[in-house]
């Protein structure tokens, strides 16, 4: 008899574990969870069954506190160094208004499988009732619904890709004049630009004369520190261009002599493309000869993935100019990385506040990570300080080598472009744009003119310049703001001066 009841007992077990694929979780398979994973180093879930066994759920929690006191690393840390091999690198999409950026960003998720078929049905239906049948592919980058309506980006759309030797962060900026200062914020924490220029007839000259967007762009790009632009002409399968080269050779004339005059080495930090953003073509693979016949270099995915970038110091002083901040289980900052490293736990502070703060928790995209170097976007929760004390434009800095915060500051400009012939003196009032700050300022010196053959200052002091000069002078802000010498910090360090929605100087800060 006693065999027959094990036999019994046999069978109604093997039922269970059969029972599992059905969502019912027996006692015995959690005991097997466990074990697995002691064998790969795993946290463990604790096996979730009211009915169950107390002998076997005692065994499990056993090994679990074995298990914690190994203190085994979270199976994220794993993923960490993972992905930490690939590089991360911000690609800001520039350029005229309507030339196709938020379309060819939108492909370009859908070609790397960020966005399902599903989805672009949906967008494809939805564009499709507002009679804009090839606005759909933007509409994955412009989510809001003005910008759906008006088929304009206004604010700097953010998402993501992976090539197999880089992870890229899209910054689909405004190509509006109106949206310039959002196209900045953008421009700012980007690492490449891809400057989208439209083929078709009428649209390449409008962009590129003056009052157009595309050479504000370029110039402020390069202000910002944009080191490296691919300038893809877009719109090359339109009817009034079908894939010609000689419209192609057109614009890459127009454009090289201003990229070069904006301070673009062009042989070196310059790439030219043919693509179509609205069919995807010679983004992800390169195109046949059959669409393109003259055309034999990269596609857009292998031109990022080759551009090379220098690298910044993990080791130097942690700064984090602060984009924006929420609310979400205490106070979480946003900002891109732009010099050194970060760990869960670190005590940082807040500046010009000088604010003391710890860090909670770090997240890069959604997944939560133990520490961050330079060049990530991140969200960082933070303890210590309220929401409301906090504006973008502050900085996440080291408490060891905290960022200087300052009302005055020396500063050399070139100043391009002055509204209506006005002379630039002491007393020209601006709107100053570093990395994430927007602030109002006043030029109340004029110290030297600088040499254009030699570049060096002019002893004679001088009172006034005009369009096209180079100058030191000593610039004021209303309030604190934090920025670095340009020798010390290039990415903190440099910055444009815009009047009445229009950039009339860039420059870089000399000291303080």
């Amino acid at each position: 008899m006693d065999i027959e009841e094990d036999i019994r007992s046999l069978q109604l077990e093997s039922a269970d574990i059969a029972e599992d694929s059905n969502g019912v979780v027996s006692p015995d398979d959690g005991k097997t969870e466990v074990e697995e994973s002691i064998n790969t180093n795993q946290d463990v879930e604790e096996p979730t069954n009211a009915k169950e066994d107390p002998k076997p759920e005692v065994q499990a929690q056993s090994i679990k506190t074995d298990i914690k006191d190994k203190e085994v690393p979270p199976v994220q840390d794993e993923e960490d160094e993972e992905v930490a091999v690939k590089r991360h690198l911000n690609v800001v999409f520039i350029g005229h208004v309507d030339a196709g950026k938020s379309t060819t960003g939108g492909q370009i998720l859908f070609l790397s499988g960020q966005v399902d078929e599903r989805t672009i049905q949906k967008y494809e239906k939805e564009a499709k009732d507002k009679s804009r049948e090839s606005w759909y592919m933007a509409y994955i980058m412009d989510t809001n619904e003005e910008e759906r309506a008006k088929g304009k980006t206004v604010e700097v759309g953010r998402a993501h890709f992976e090539t197999e030797t880089s992870r890229f962060t899209i910054l689909d900026a405004p190509g509006h004049k109106s949206y310039v200062p959002n196209m900045i914020s953008g421009a700012s924490q980007a690492d490449i630009g891809v400057l989208v220029i439209s083929a078709r007839k009428g649209e390449f000259e409008t962009g590129y004369e003056k009052g157009g967007q595309t050479r504000e762009h370029v110039q402020l790009a390069k202000t910002l520190g944009v080191s490296k632009l691919v300038v893809v002409v877009n719109k090359m399968d339109d009817p009034t261009v079908k894939w010609s080269k000689e419209r192609y050779d057109e614009i890459e004339s127009k454009m090289t002599p201003f990229l070069k005059q904006s301070g673009y080495n062009v042989k070196k930090d310059v790439l030219f493309l043919p693509i179509s953003g609205l069919i995807g073509t010679n983004l992800k693979t390169r195109m046949g000869k059959s669409i393109c016949p003259w055309w034999d270099g990269p596609c857009l995915f292998e031109a990022l993935d080759a551009i090379e970038i220098p690298l910044r110091d993990p080791k130097a002083p942690f700064r984090m100019p602060i984009l924006d901040k929420f609310k979400d289980m205490g106070t979480v900052v946003m900002g891109k990385v732009e010099s050194g490293s970060i760990r869960e736990g670190d005590s940082l502070l807040i500046m010009p506040n000088k604010d003391h703060v710890k860090v909670v928790a770090i997240f890069i995209d959604e997944n939560r990570v133990k520490r961050a170097g330079p060049g990530e976007n991140l969200r960082v929760r933070v303890s210590g300080v309220e929401e409301e004390d906090i504006s973008s434009g502050f900085i996440l800095s080291s408490t060891a080598n905290p960022i200087p915060a300052v009302t005055e500051f020396v500063a050399q400009l070139a100043i391009l472009e002055l509204l209506d012939n006005a002379i630039f003196t002491a007393g020209y009032k601006a709107i100053l744009h570093v990395h994430s700050v927007v602030e109002e300022c006043e030029v109340i010196e004029l110290m030297h003119q600088i040499d254009p053959k030699t570049k060096k200052p002019m002893k004679k002091k001088v009172l006034f310049v005009k369009n096209g000069a180079g100058v030191v002078c000593r610039i004021q802000v209303s309030n604190s703001i934090c920025i670095e010498k340009f020798s010390d910090f290039p990415q903190l360090g440099r910055f444009t001066l815009r009047t009445e929605g229009k950039t009339v100087a860039v420059g870089k800060v000399m000291g303080f």
